[in-house]
């Protein structure tokens, strides 16, 4: 369960991020509200998945993958240059989350 608090953690934050983008500063009220929401309930549910992981863990794959999900929500939806160091990059930090999971990590 505490690995479903995780998922859902990097999915409110990612939905935040992309709201904050949305929001064009806070001139567009239904995106700022969202994102205030989106990354409350983010941080509710991370602080629910650190009862059974270990925070560095959390934090690490937490940050990684959302950083990840945001730059590919980045790439498709609002049209931002793809470049081969960017891929790789993402590569070597989903690589690093994985590692990571490997480690071991929960208890």
């Amino acid at each position: 369960m505490c690995w479903l608090f995780l998922t859902l953690a990097i999915i409110l934050e990612v939905s935040g991020t992309t709201c904050m983008k949305l929001s064009h500063g806070f001139t567009k009220m239904l995106p700022s509200i969202l994102m205030f929401l989106l990354y409350g309930l983010s941080l509710g549910s991370l602080t629910l998945a650190l009862k059974k992981i270990d925070v560095s863990m959390a934090y690490a794959v937490w940050s990684g993958l959302g950083t990840a999900l945001i730059a590919t929500v980045g790439i498709l939806w609002f049209k931002e240059p793809a470049t081969a160091l960017k891929i790789v990059s993402l590569g070597v930090i989903i690589i690093g989350v994985i590692g990571l999971h490997l480690s071991g990590g929960v208890h």
